[in-house]
């Protein structure tokens, strides 16, 4: 049977004996599973632990996909460059002699060591540890030593991965013929353009391991059902009307909000809530808690030398999402990013990452902890939250209930996007039929 790119790919063992897929056997095929899906309701087991559909995730979306890699402040010096791992990938993503920031597979052209071993660096020239090959920050190979005499070392430069920069972050896509970025950058870009984040430097980065699948990672981050019991810190300043945190079938807001975005753009900030026709990408400005300015514990903002020109600290924040690794807040005073990278089928790395304005003084224009306590906190609490989710779910006694149309329709929102990808690829037939 044909299912898609995986000719024959069926569910193998699973970890544990799943008795709650009582219509679905363990060799089932995963457009079975896929076409299967209850509509309004939460995933089938497999698509939370089983290795084989993690695999096909990474193949079907992860290696297909643009990826968030890093704000570019990060690489702000030539050579200086950042290592990053998706499923099978090693990548470099390095800022060259002519200031362009670049992506190469991190594997030797030689016999395939890999070149950077460090997470972050700097770097003169890429030159391989094993045998000294040495690369230009353009990937060139500029040194072999000892090679035939009709070597032709035009032909063995480091092998590029697709490279993006749009407002001061950067993106990656690992696959060999990249989709369209244009759109999403053509979208986002002037809602970013008033955050300045060329401007910006990092004043804090923190990485976390969520023992849970990237999918479970995403749920809990795309509603705030789970605020108000979880997240103490966060709700004295974002609120959990879902109007502001869900995502409206039909893009209509209150009219509380509706004035927010027109008073913002009147002041040259966009703002308007916009989503593409897939569902990958959303960007809006949305209003915090009255009152408040910034992610702190008091409300007000937490770094002085603000980053950016948008014009009222009571702006409140510009949610931006890209599936399948990042969601981020950009607020009048600071920016925060956020990248998604799944590492197994239960375990799952969320990097978070504070900008500030680049003369900003820790000490002087913003204090460290404060800066970083809500989100520090909440971090660690949907840490616990999506790992009991995990937990619960690889019971036997797992039934995939239904989700609240009125607080988790971003939920449902991200998990058609998911099943529509899965589907394009492992059961195309059925949405020719539909």
């Amino acid at each position: 049977m044909q299912t898609g790119p995986r000719d024959g790919f069926v569910l193998g063992e699973l970890p544990f004996r799943d008795r709650s897929l009582t219509m679905v056997s363990q060799a089932a095929p995963l457009a079975e599973l896929l076409m299967q899906h209850r509509p309004g309701h939460a995933l089938q087991q497999p698509f939370y632990n089983a290795s084989e559909i993690f695999e096909a995730d990474l193949e079907t979306i992860f290696y297909h996909d643009w990826l968030y890699a890093l704000p570019a402040c990060m690489l702000e010096k030539t050579g200086a460059y950042q290592r990053m791992k998706v499923g099978v990938y090693d990548v470099i993503v390095i800022r060259d002699g002519k200031g362009e920031i670049r992506a190469f597979h991190n594997t030797c052209r030689h016999r395939g060591s890999i070149i950077c071993s460090a997470t972050l660096g700097r770097v003169a020239k890429l030159t391989c540890p094993y045998h000294q090959w040495t690369y230009d920050l353009d990937g060139r190979l500029i040194w072999a030593r000892d090679m035939a005499a009709d070597f032709d070392a035009s032909k063995h430069g480091l092998k590029p991965v697709h490279c993006r920069v749009v407002a001061g972050l950067v993106y990656i896509c690992l696959a060999e013929d990249a989709p369209d970025f244009d759109a999403f950058s053509d979208t986002v870009a002037p809602y970013l353009g008033v955050h300045d984040l060329s401007n910006a430097k990092v004043a804090h980065q923190s990485t976390i391991i969520e023992k849970g699948n990237w999918k479970l990672v995403w749920e809990n981050n795309r509603e705030c059902y789970h605020c108000a019991g979880n997240h103490p810190d966060l709700c004295r300043t974002y609120p959990e009307d879902p109007t502001i945190t869900g995502v409206s079938a039909d893009g209509t807001f209150p009219e509380k909000v509706e004035n927010h975005f027109n008073r913002l753009e009147a002041a040259g900030a966009p703002s308007r809530f916009q989503i593409d026709e897939e569902g990958q990408y959303r960007v809006a400005r949305m209003p915090l808690l009255d009152g408040a300015e910034s992610y702190t514990v008091n409300g007000k903002i937490a770094v002085q030398k603000r980053l950016g020109q948008v014009p009222f600290l009571d702006a409140g924040t510009l949610l931006l999402f890209h599936y399948p690794t990042t969601w981020n807040h950009f607020l009048t005073d600071h920016s925060i990013t956020f990248r998604v990278t799944p590492i197994g089928p239960q375990e799952t790395e969320v990097q978070t990452t504070w900008l500030v304005n680049k003369d900003a003084v820790e000490g002087v224009d913003y204090d460290l902890e404060n800066l970083t306590r809500v989100w520090t906190h909440t971090n660690d609490e949907d840490r616990r939250v999506v790992e009991d989710n995990q937990q619960g779910i690889n019971s036997p006694a797992y039934e995939p209930g239904p989700y609240s149309a009125t607080h988790e329709d971003g939920v449902l929102q991200f998990v058609n996007w998911y099943l529509d990808r899965m589907r394009s690829a492992y059961a195309p037939q059925s949405l020719a039929a539909e």
